[in-house]
């Protein structure tokens, strides 16, 4: 229990003190006009109040990433503590923090932009191609799990159930962020937070002893901890899919400092989150071999059912429907929103697309693909969200890094996260069973390869960027 609660106290430490460094390093003010007010359209350029941001954004990135995911990590035992405070404080949060404050910056732009901004045009095509697949697959794979709970709990059909929650992220993503998503978001983001605190106090008086620290590999299948642990808890610790959610937020910001707030402070939020799914995961069933059978029997949404009627009775029962239900509606609509988003940014040179025609036209092109993409197997779905996620997460920190270097600014802030997450990436790719299944010395030899090389370039810009900025003093 002792490391379940360090942990919570950890990650509000970071929050107090870190994030007001990485504020510091990014440099704000609040002099100058965020894009909500100079880029005014009535319909993603809104101003809304931080606290409001904050809710939305935390259940953008969230949805049930950091209970789904937790608890799959859980699996792993009490060593997914430490990845979810390390990895929220030091790479997660910092990596929304730019992803929003880079975006803020440049006028609300999307993520595929800032990348061709800061590491050139060749990585920005290949980053909108993914960033639109990650996209497609994030709403396909939000778009048919509540459908199957709908399905299962009353009388209509899985196809029914599946077209009424299509029909809404089509209607959230083409309506001005304020009507839908501004009114009710904010509600649903203080469900999430009111669901995981009333489990986790739950836990603490549950009698049964949480899980303390221990580096041992737990997980019943003796999988690795390096890179899968990372890509299994992705959300609560670190996501690209974040990176394509936090410009929809910057567009609202009313000033500079309300970014800390909103982006790092949302991503503290979900770990903390998924701190208390990963520890309820490794106590309520008596360990990870308890867990991976009802993991088994149930899937994830079924252990949250079991965990939170167990604890919370007729309310639990109640907030876990609320859960396995609004909360992925509420992150694939806006994962359709992002991604009408891009390609409407992409083809902005060759067409005007901002009338509510053209909006609801774009919609439609990448609304079609996750339609169909949603009927096929939810499980199939996921595996290829996770290592397409982590990607996207460690060109999100590089794009950071370029930015911090070009501005001659403390860049290792996000060159270390980054250096880390290309390491998780490279190694998961040539391992995981979606990637090329080689072996684990193989795909950790190949891993360890690359991620020189990748260390080999950043050390070289740093020298480059070092030189230029001698010579210019020289110059002077």
């Amino acid at each position: 229990m002792a490391t379940f609660l360090v942990a919570i106290v950890l990650l509000i430490l970071g929050y107090i003190f870190y994030s007001k460094f990485v504020e510091k390093v990014f440099s704000i003010d609040d002099s100058r006009k965020t894009p909500a007010y100079t880029e005014a359209d009535g319909m993603d350029f809104v101003p809304m109040s931080w606290w409001k941001g904050n809710l939305i954004q935390l259940l953008n990135i969230a949805g049930t990433g950091p209970i789904f995911g937790a608890l799959m990590g859980a699996l792993y035992g009490p060593v997914a503590f430490i990845w979810i405070v390390i990895g929220c404080i030091f790479a997660g949060a910092v990596h929304d923090y730019f992803s929003g404050m880079l975006s803020l910056k440049h006028k609300g732009e999307q993520f595929p932009n800032l990348v061709g901004r800061y590491l050139g045009n060749g990585m920005k095509v290949f980053i909108n191609i993914l960033s639109i697949i990650l996209m497609i697959l994030v709403a396909a794979a939000f778009t048919a799990s509540p459908a199957q709970l709908i399905s299962s709990i009353t009388p209509l059909s899985f196809t029914v159930s599946l077209m009424i929650v299509f029909a809404y992220f089509v209607i959230a993503a083409v309506l001005p962020i304020n009507q839908i998503i501004g009114r009710i978001y904010p509600i649903f983001g203080a469900i999430l937070i009111f669901m995981a605190v009333s489990i986790g106090i739950a836990l603490l008086f549950n009698g049964q002893p949480i899980p303390n620290l221990t580096f041992s590999n737990l997980h019943p299948e003796e999988l690795p901890i390096w890179p899968l642990l990372m890509v299994t808890i992705s959300c609560g610790a670190i996501s690209g899919f974040h990176a394509t959610q936090s410009p929809i937020v910057s567009k609202t910001l009313k000033k500079e400092s309300d970014g800390r707030k909103v982006f790092y402070g949302a991503m503290i939020g979900e770990g903390i989150i998924a701190l208390i799914w990963a520890a309820a995961g490794m106590t309520f069933f008596g360990g990870t071999g308890g867990l991976q059978e009802a993991l088994a029997t149930g899937g994830p949404a079924g252990v949250v059912n079991e965990i939170s009627i167990s604890l919370l009775g007729t309310l639990g029962g109640i907030l876990a429907i609320l859960g396995v239900i609004i909360l992925p509606i509420t992150t694939g609509d806006t994962a359709l929103r992002s991604s009408r988003m891009m390609l409407s940014e992409t083809i902005s040179k060759y067409l005007n697309f901002k009338g509510n025609g053209q909006i609801l036209l774009v919609t439609l092109l990448v609304g079609v693909p996750t339609f169909l993409l949603a009927t096929i197997d939810y499980s199939f779905l996921w595996r290829y969200v996770g290592w397409t996620n982590q990607l996207s997460a460690t060109i999100m920190l590089w794009t950071a890094t370029s930015f911090l270097l070009k501005s001659n600014k403390q860049h290792l802030i996000t060159g270390i996260p980054a250096m880390f997450m290309t390491g998780v990436s490279a190694t998961y790719i040539f391992y995981a069973p979606e990637g090329l299944q080689l072996s684990y010395p193989i795909s950790l030899t190949i891993g360890t390869v690359l991620s020189i090389i990748v260390l080999i370039i950043y050390i070289k810009k740093i020298i480059d960027t070092r030189s230029h900025k001698t010579t210019n003093i020289e110059i002077v």
